[in-house]
């Protein structure tokens, strides 16, 4: 099957939609990291509901959820990609994985410390 640019404006969007959205359902469907963050993203969603958390907090709350899991697709990408290159260990594909694993933790470590700060007041 060959590739044929959709030169139209509204169909070329929807398509563009439409390939997003099985993306992130490979991505949630396929790969164990994202099953975890899409859970615990629901887990805090229902927290969230639970404490009335307000408007800001729900802002904070669900660009710090979108945030992590975004970082993630694009480290899987990147460890997919650096798999179909040399699917053998390379130590410099190694480190590259290792760098795209690192922007995950800082991600993560800023999503943990917005729940604290959204949570801990409210839980004591």
């Amino acid at each position: 099957m060959e590739f044929q640019k959709d030169n139209s404006f509204v169909t070329g969007r929807l398509k563009s939609v439409g390939y997003a959205v099985k993306g992130a359902i490979k991505l949630i469907t396929t790969e164990h990291s994202i099953m975890v963050q899409f859970s615990l993203g629901i887990l805090i969603t229902i927290a969230g509901f639970y404490f009335h958390i307000t408007a800001t907090e729900w802002l904070f709350q669900t660009l710090a959820i979108g945030f992590v899991m975004s970082i993630e697709g694009l480290n899987t990408a990147v460890e997919k990609i650096a798999d179909f290159i040399h699917p053998n260990y390379h130590e410099r594909i190694g480190f590259i994985k290792d760098i795209a694993a690192g922007a995950v933790f800082f991600a993560a470590l800023t999503a943990i410390i917005i729940g604290l700060i959204i949570y801990v007041p409210l839980i004591f």
